[in-house]
């Protein structure tokens, strides 16, 4: 991430749970109704240089063109969120919109206490609902206790996100290999770069990428029902089950056989990246935030495809814009929401490597980006977004890494580690089931 990895931390701050990495933000000025001295307050967190935050600077400027209005935009670092968006929410500081991290643990407990308004009214008014396609709009409503997928909207989201994997198709080509296009030639393929003396497998145990590859190795087993029960609470989730002690002994394996690097458990989600970025490891299973940034960075041809032979992939809607029950000037907010939604404003996050959720196809000029928004579509088309391992109970994130660690370490076998995951995952989902 780039922008990236502050979409899977989730914790909680004394009252406020909130996920994710520091990102920069942008300055700009501007925003209203029209009237001289309106003005609308405006955090957001991307990185200047983002998808998100090209978009949205040409949305603050057509805004300003067609309100007369201002926007004031504050630069916010993700631990100052951490420390005090629970007080500043709760207090006439609060923005008028600001981009906040969707889930249970995030945008849900906002929800469920109140800082965060009930937008519905909006929605109708505005048609969002119709540019949103159901699975990305499970995280943008939240039922009274923030539990996602109930029936009141509480944001709105203007991007999407994926893991899936990224090839180095020069190593391939170099190696004598092919793109695999199932799981049984991915395997084969980690065999072969393996024998060959490469660790194919960029991986970080430290943060969040190894949690995301062994919620993928669950999902590859899996049906929306599993994703209903882990997610959503329907049912009970057995933590010795086929799926996740799949996953659990899976993961194991690849660090046995080398296809994971016997040191991951220090390795951190940027160095991970980088590994990919110079070449070092030609495969990396993580997510469509990276892909601008391997854009602009990679020095070689690549491709990003979704994990072989899985009906299911991590994913959601990206982060949603909120407007605090706070806030002074909800109409604006409204009306700047309505903006980044146009398929001119889309088309930007489109053509920067993001994922828009209503453009218009023929807008998106870039050939790797019409190669990343048509893998996008293909798991939409076949509802396969099935969110992130560590949402549902906030902590959990840390959970998964620690316990991961002990897996990958040899600290403890793959029974005992889910054993430990399900014991947390049942104290952290209580209040919800």
């Amino acid at each position: 991430m780039a922008r990236i990895t502050h979409r899977r931390t989730f914790a909680v701050v004394g009252a406020l749970a909130v996920a994710g990495l520091a990102l920069a933000g942008c300055s700009a000025s501007g925003g209203g109704s029209g009237e001289d001295g309106d003005t609308l307050k405006l955090w957001h967190y991307e990185g200047e240089d983002s998808a998100m935050a090209k978009a949205w600077n040409e949305a603050i400027k057509v805004f300003e063109d067609e309100t007369g209005a201002k926007v004031e935009f504050e630069q916010k670092s993700f631990e100052q969120i951490q420390k005090t968006a629970s007080q500043v929410l709760d207090s006439d500081a609060a923005p008028d919109l600001m981009e906040f991290n969707k889930g249970n643990a995030t945008a849900g407990f906002l929800a469920s206490t109140g800082l965060i308004s009930d937008i519905s009214d909006a929605v109708d008014e505005y048609g969002w609902a119709d540019k949103l396609a159901p699975s990305l709009q499970t995280t943008a409503k939240y039922d009274e206790n923030g539990v996602m997928g109930g029936d009141t909207w509480y944001g709105i989201p203007n991007y999407g996100e994926f893991v899936g994997v990224y090839y180095n198709k020069d190593a391939f080509a170099a190696a004598g290999l092919q793109i695999p296009t199932t799981y049984d030639e991915f395997v084969n393929v980690l065999d072969a770069f393996v024998a060959q003396g490469i660790t194919p497998l960029a991986e970080a145990g430290a943060e969040y990428p190894l949690g995301q590859l062994w919620y993928q190795l669950a999902l590859s087993q899996a049906d929306r029902s599993f994703v209903d029960d882990y997610q959503l609470y329907k049912n009970p989730v057995d933590w010795q089950g086929p799926e996740l002690t799949y996953a659990t002994e899976t993961l194991k394996d690849y660090v046995d056989k080398g296809y994971i690097a016997s040191d991951v458990s220090s390795v951190k989600a940027e160095d991970a990246g980088v590994s990919f970025i110079n070449g070092t490891a030609p495969i990396f299973v993580s997510g469509s935030w990276w892909y601008g940034r391997f854009v602009e960075q990679a020095g070689f041809d690549w491709t990003y495809q979704a994990f072989p032979d899985s009906q299911l992939s991590l994913g959601s809607s990206g982060n949603l814009w909120v407007v605090p029950e706070n806030a002074a000037n909800k109409e604006l907010a409204y009306k700047f929401i309505d903006i980044t939604m146009r398929p001119e404003i889309q088309a930007i996050i489109g053509n920067n490597g993001g994922l828009p959720v209503a453009a218009d196809p023929d807008d998106i000029t870039d050939p790797k980006s019409q190669e990343l928004i048509a893998t996008f579509n293909g798991i939409l088309d076949n509802d396969g977004l099935s969110f992130y391992p560590d949402w549902p109970a906030a902590g959990f994130y840390d959970v998964i890494v620690q316990e991961l660690q002990g897996l990958v370490t040899g600290a403890q076998d793959a029974k005992t580690t889910n054993t430990n995951l399900g014991e947390q995952y049942e104290e952290g989902t209580a209040d919800y089931r």
